[in-house]
């Protein structure tokens, strides 16, 4: 379904679930690998999955509506509460939280307050990794593949992105490639598991995270992956600070596997921005090559 139709899809939405509500504008508001989304008078997000299963889709979106309202329970930061939903359409609404995304920051702002950010997120981490996964049952999947599945992964988009690798970075890339993955002997956790940048809001004039957007992809996982796409986005300083607070104990091989999956995460990353057109997307992961694939 084409873009301008969503736009007309989240008006009739809003006008069907919230009878007396004004509508006086709807504009996109960003596009991601997973879902779409308008804002609605600009307080209203109203989000639709682009899966293209419609009774998987309709899966989705209740199982992510009762996880938010599950999590908002004992995460640590605020976490978008549901409005309503439209399961056929994979359709959610929620009132928008305070903030901006950090990727919308300027680079060199976004690594200043990345140390203070991540501290926060190692805390929601903690409390995430700390509830017992058998009471997420029904609400998440586990999402746990061989550490051998992320590296083959990468190595499979690695020509499609070669040409945006500075030449002084390429054999270190080459040599991440031909190195065997890290132990992944790990017990899985409960995690956002896509805890980058583009879902972490602050307020940009401190840099204090105002909330963590976008749980669709919340699983069990490896409580090392979140962690990764900390490092990958804001650094190994970042990395260190969201590490510090982090209560389950002995962090040294949960450090090794962020590591792995940070580098990982970059070939993802960067071929999505590329195939979009995103070049938010492009010019984070052209930043980060500094710290993860230094000579």
């Amino acid at each position: 379904m084409q873009s301008r139709d969503r736009a007309q899809d989240s008006h009739d939405a809003v006008a069907a679930q919230l009878p007396g509500y004004r509508i006086n504008t709807v504009t996109p508001l960003g596009e991601g690998q997973d879902n779409l989304a308008y804002e609605v008078n600009g307080e209203l997000i109203v989000r639709f999955s682009k899966e293209a299963d419609p009774v998987r889709r309709a899966t989705l979106v209740d199982r992510e509506a009762r996880l938010l309202t599950t999590v908002a329970g004992f995460s640590p930061v605020p976490v978008p509460e549901p409005r309503f939903t439209i399961a056929e359409q994979g359709c959610l609404a929620y009132f928008k939280l305070p903030g901006r995304p950090l990727l919308d920051l300027p680079p060199a702002e976004r690594l200043t307050y990345g140390p203070s950010v991540a501290a926060t997120l190692g805390d929601l981490l903690s409390a995430l990794h700390a509830v017992p996964v058998d009471r997420l049952a029904g609400l998440v999947e586990v999402d746990a593949p061989p550490l051998s599945e992320w590296l083959d992964e990468a190595a499979e988009i690695h020509p499609t992105i070669i040409k945006e690798i500075p030449e002084a970075r390429r054999r270190a890339v080459q040599t991440f490639l031909d190195t065997p993955p890290p132990d992944g002997d790990y017990d899985p956790v409960f995690s956002h598991n896509d805890l980058g940048i583009e879902h972490v809001l602050i307020a940009p004039a401190t840099g204090a995270v105002t909330g963590v957007i976008d749980w669709s992809d919340a699983a069990i996982v490896d409580p090392a992956y979140d962690f990764g796409l900390l490092y990958r986005d804001l650094g190994p300083t970042a990395l260190e600070a969201a590490l510090g607070g982090y209560r389950p104990g002995d962090v040294t091989a949960l450090r090794e596997r962020a590591v792995f999956y940070g580098r990982c995460g970059l070939f993802e990353d960067l071929a999505y921005g590329l195939e979009t057109g995103q070049d938010a997307y492009v010019g984070k992961s052209r930043t980060a090559m500094e710290w993860l694939f230094h000579s």
